[in-house]
């Protein structure tokens, strides 16, 4: 009972018994101090240091006095210059600069202060000048204080491991991250998928989670050790919220296992699972977003498929050893196997579950499980993008594929290569192009008349044209055009361009006055007459180029 009473309550049990242990004599205060420490749950020495010191407890000890303040207003303003002179640098940098800033500022007429109050500037603390800065900051931000992070103590007290802290571990510690299928964007709820890698042999299990939440990260992990073939005995995370809270790490501590956390913004810290990040999920899932109930048990059945798959049958590397020959990085890797493999040449496997794995492993069929990976992608990319809601479009959409038995499945293997992606989650539905018909413009029945002022002036801006066309058509023609105009601009000098380059002549060819090399430095001016093309259709061109003799 003792340890279940609340400090409030503590406090009025001793404020009750107070006046009767003054009037006591010596055996009844003894009697009375015995039920407080059985009461309150306070050791005897408490007690006794309770009876000695009788105002340490009764609650009667003399307020102190308020402390003189040795800062005061002159002290804040001239901090809150030299911090806005500092370039609002924080209060340890501020207070190397203040002997070398304050002269400064005194020798320009910036500040002006009395010899105490300068002694009292010089030798202020790092810590004061930041609490003197409180509000000021505050001011100064717009009013928003910053918050510290809710999760940062607990974040302290996991330790960090990095990735040569692993030391060819036991099977049974895993990295463990979450994969986001929010798509495009992060708004919103969407699906996040669980994913734990076991470091010693690379057995990889994945699990949907429909939120990122302290609470279904417990229950997936809680799942994962009855889908391991071992007991869990540590787990590594990064420092994401949803595994960094005050639901996860003490639940670890609870089970016996080994919490640790990457550095921040490390993601080699995390080699392993980050590697089954793309390997493994994003490979079968994609880059979509996926959200919703029922496409979680969808995912459900792929991943379900998927780890007896990718552990028994899908051989990775795993890196030998690694060294650095000036700037160049050596890495060596043991020879490709499966993560069932490396689980039965491990020693510390036991033979009761290398025996239960290799029961498992021969009534496994690949093909078997490739057709049902195919078959969920399938009706998973019928989910793709797709809001939770749309239950018609889903419908509609199923509709539209049948599922393919494993029998099927397993005659098109080796017969037939399909193009394109297989998987149906990475598969896009392309819209058919549409061709646009060409509208007619209002320019159409000024070409003629821009092609001779070009003709004449060459030099002639799209702005110079409009001012034309509205003197001639003010209610037609206005600012609005200009953009048009300079397209079909482009489109003339563009053809211009090509016939000019086409009729040069080439370097190192002789031509007809027996001229070798480039064109000369000057030649005769002709028109040229062409034709370009703007909006879908041929106009006629006249401008003026020089032409090689």
């Amino acid at each position: 009972m003792a340890r279940k009473i609340s400090m409030g309550a503590r406090r009025e049990v001793l404020s009750t018994v107070t006046e009767r242990y003054e009037s006591a004599k010596r055996a009844e205060k003894g009697r009375i101090l015995d039920a407080l420490c059985a009461t309150t749950g306070w050791p005897q020495a408490c007690g006794a240091r309770a009876s000695a010191e009788r105002n340490s407890w009764t609650g009667k000890m003399e307020a102190p006095g308020e402390r003189k303040r040795r800062y005061g207003a002159t002290i804040k303003d001239a901090m809150t210059a030299l911090w806005e002179a500092s370039d609002r640098v924080c209060g340890k940098r501020l207070k190397v600069m203040i002997p070398t800033l304050l002269p400064a500022l005194e020798q320009h007429g910036r500040l002006q202060l009395g010899e105490a109050d300068r002694a009292r500037v010089l030798a202020i603390s790092a810590a004061t000048i930041d609490r003197l800065l409180v509000d000021v900051k505050i001011a100064a931000s717009g009013g928003r204080r910053r918050r510290a992070g809710f999760y940062s103590a607990i974040r302290r007290e996991v330790p960090i491991r990095t990735f040569n802290d692993w030391n060819s571990p036991v099977p049974g510690f895993c990295e463990v991250d979450m994969v986001a299928h929010g798509g495009t964007s992060v708004a919103g709820s969407f699906i996040q998928t669980l994913t734990m890698v076991d470091v010693a042999t690379g057995w990889t299990e994945c699990l949907p989670l429909l939120t990122r939440e302290g609470s279904l990260v417990v229950e997936a992990i809680n799942r994962a050790q009855c889908l391991f073939p071992w007991l869990l005995r540590g787990v590594d995370f990064d420092n994401d919220s949803a595994f960094m809270n005050d639901v996860v790490v003490p639940w670890c501590r609870e089970q016996k296992l080994e919490a640790t956390r990457s550095r921040a913004y490390k993601k080699n810290d995390q080699a392993f699972v980050e590697q089954k990040n793309g390997a493994v999920v994003r490979r079968l899932m994609g880059y979509g977003r996926f959200d919703g109930v029922d496409t979680a048990r969808v995912m459900g059945r792929l991943y379900a498929a998927a780890r007896l798959y990718v552990n028994f049958f899908q051989p990775s590397f795993k890196l030998k050893e690694k060294r650095r020959e000036g700037a160049k990085v050596i890495k060596r890797y043991h020879l490709p196997s499966t993560p069932y493999e490396r689980a039965l040449a491990h020693p510390k496997v036991t033979a009761d579950v290398k025996k239960r794995l290799r029961d498992q492993y021969r009534s496994l069929d690949p093909v078997v499980l490739l057709a049902e990976i195919r078959a969920t992608q399938d009706e998973l990319g019928n989910r793709v993008d797709r809001r939770a809601g749309h239950a018609g479009d889903l419908q509609r959409a199923s509709t539209t594929t049948t599922p393919t038995s494993a029998a099927t499945f397993a005659k098109t293997l080796g017969k037939r290569v399909t193009a394109g992606e297989p998987r149906a989650t990475h598969r896009r539905t392309r819209r058919p192009y549409k061709t646009r018909i060409r509208m007619p413009s209002k320019l159409d029945p000024h070409i003629a008349a821009i092609e001779g002022w070009l003709a004449e002036q060459p030099q002639l801006t799209a702005l110079a044209i409009v001012g034309r066309l509205s003197e001639i058509q003010p209610e037609e023609f206005g600012a609005r055009q200009h953009s048009i105009v300079q397209r079909l601009l482009r489109a003339l000098r563009r053809k211009t361009a090509d016939q000019v380059v086409a009729a040069a002549p080439l370097p190192g060819v002789v031509d007809g006055s027996g001229y070798v090399g480039p064109d000369p430095p000057t030649a005769p001016l002709v028109e040229q007459a062409g034709k370009a093309t703007w909006r879908g259709r041929s106009v006629e061109v006249a401008s003026t180029c020089a032409m090689a003799p």
